[in-house]
């Protein structure tokens, strides 16, 4: 697998910057499929295939933090306004990030515009946000594997979504 993911690094940095001065990635699938395991190999994968010696940082937004407990899938607003409208600029996002135990947004979290940025998460992909990926990548895992990934993942507190 690491030979894809240098071969794919190379592919996102050739290709021309998505948002402003960013390459978008979007990592999506189903819930369980694996998109956060392969976000981190991928994201060390870009680091070190970066143009001009590697070791370039490569951001990471993972979409459970602009989810919520009244909204899993509700955030395209959001994401829009707090992370696609900075970035397109040229500066620094400013997203709340949501603590899911005490069930709130916190504090706004900088995402600087980075050559390359991860978005992790169900819908990572979905039409709103296309016009400003770089690479769309779908993880696929079935469901007889997944479901039991992200139950022991969640707990309890989130059974109910699985179910």
């Amino acid at each position: 697998m690491e030979h894809e993911l240098d071969r794919l690094a190379v592919e996102v940095y050739a290709a021309p910057p998505s948002c402003g001065p960013v390459r978008l990635v979007a990592v999506d699938g189903h819930a369980g499929s694996g998109k956060s395991t392969f976000t981190g190999l991928f994201a060390t994968a870009l680091a070190a295939r970066a143009p001009g010696g590697g070791d370039s940082p490569v951001g990471v937004l993972h979409l459970d933090d602009l989810a919520s407990h009244e909204a899993y899938f509700g955030w395209t607003g959001r994401m829009l306004d707090q992370v696609i409208e900075p970035l397109s600029r040229g500066v620094s996002a400013h997203y709340k990030p949501y603590d899911w135990n005490a069930r709130r947004f916190t504090a706004p979290r900088a995402l600087p515009p980075t050559p390359v940025i991860l978005i992790e998460g169900v819908g990572a992909g979905r039409a709103a946000l296309r016009p400003y990926l770089a690479r769309l990548l779908w993880m696929e895992r079935a469901p007889d594997e997944s479901w039991p990934r992200g139950r022991s993942r969640d707990g309890i507190g989130l059974s109910a979504f699985w179910d």
